[in-house]
Parts: C-alpha cells; structure tokens; sequence
C-alpha cells in the first residue's frame, strides 16, 4: 500500500483546523469534537485528504482572499460527513440515489460520500483525477456539478458534498470576516444603500436566516 492510498486515520492534530471549523458549525468547543468515536471505516486516505482540498479549491478559489481549499475546508467536510451532518447518514434507497455504486453504500444504507467522489472523478477523468491538469479538473468538476443541480436530481450527492463546503468556508474566518463582511456590533439602520458589482453580503446580518 503506498503512502497517498494508507488511511491516515482519525489524527487530532491532523484535524485540528476541520474540527475547528465543526465546533463552529454545530455550536460545541473544539474539545468537544471527538475523533476517537468515529468508525475507523471512515477514516480518510491520504488521497482522498488532497482530493478533497483541491474539490473544495475548485469550488471556491483563492481570489482577493484565501480559497476554501487554504482554510481547511477539505477536512472540514470529512469530518461533517463522519458526524452526519446535514443527514448525511441518513439511509437512501438505490432509485433515491441512483448515482451512488453500492459498494460505496453502509450497510445501513447510507452513503460513503468521499469514496463515492473519489470514484466519480476518477472515472470521469479517465484515470487519476488529481494528476490532471487544474483546467481539466474544473471541467470534470463543472460537469458533475451539471449533473447534480440539473432538474429532477434532487438526492444527487454532490449537492450535500457542495453544500458542506460552501458551510465550511463562510464559518471560517475568512469566508465570514474577509470574504463577506462582519460587523459584530451593527450601527445606524440604513434602508437605502448604494450596491456595486463588489458589494459583499454580510456574514452578521441574520435577517436572511429562516429559523424554524
């Protein structure tokens, strides 16, 4: 087994920067992320840590600001997928998911999201995914996002995947203090203001948050 295929297990210090950004998006102290819980069947390769830095790169890239990819957000979605989040763990029957191998399915039924990556790009890369060229891997990407948001595929799993790292960058610092703007204490309410083409959202302003 080489080094990029070996598991590289449930490493604290290896994940520290995807499990800060976990405590920040379920809301409990770094500390209390565990590792140790997690099925070790779950555990990453090495591979699939790279692969899913340069996914989360591709989607959302380093401009006037770091990419996602820089911040962490790949382990972030590694370990939000080992915790269940945004019912990831949930079973799906095969005519739900019919995009997802059953070897990549749990025996309870639900998915293996990065296997199931891992084994899509490859093979629509037609061989190693990560050895292409970056304009060839955005075109892989771009059409299996296509794919996914195309009418009708509503379970396709690269939605969940894309929506845990759109969740992890504008939790981290610098996708909700940099990349959007934050502002802890708001002042005066103005209800007309000027907006141009460069105009950020704010990260603070929770007016758009549909609770319930």
């Amino acid at each position: 087994m080489t080094d990029a295929n070996r598991a590289s297990g449930w490493d604290r210090r290896s994940f520290l920067g995807g499990a800060a950004l976990l405590a920040l998006v379920i809301g409990v102290p770094v500390a209390g992320v565990a590792l140790s819980d997690l099925d070790d069947d779950d555990a990453p390769t090495e591979r699939q840590r790279v692969m899913m830095k340069q996914v989360s790169q591709l989607v959302l890239p380093a401009t006037g600001t770091p990419g996602a990819g820089d911040v962490g957000v790949g382990d972030f979605v590694i370990l939000a997928l080992a915790h269940g989040l945004d019912g990831t763990r949930d079973p799906a029957g095969s005519s739900e998911m019919p995009w997802a191998f059953p070897e990549y399915r749990r025996r309870d039924g639900s998915l293996r999201y990065v296997g199931w990556l891992e084994h899509t790009l490859d093979l629509a890369a037609n061989g190693d995914y990560l050895r292409r060229p970056d304009d060839e891997k955005h075109r892989v990407l771009a059409a299996l996002d296509a794919e996914a948001f195309a009418e009708g595929n509503d379970t396709h799993p690269w939605r969940k995947l894309k929506g845990l790292i759109l969740t992890g960058y504008y939790t981290s610092r610098v996708g909700g203090s940099e990349e959007l703007r934050f502002e802890l204490v708001p002042g005066r309410f103005d209800p007309v203001v000027p907006m141009g083409p460069d105009t950020r959202a704010w990260s603070s302003d929770w007016t758009a948050v549909e609770f319930g």
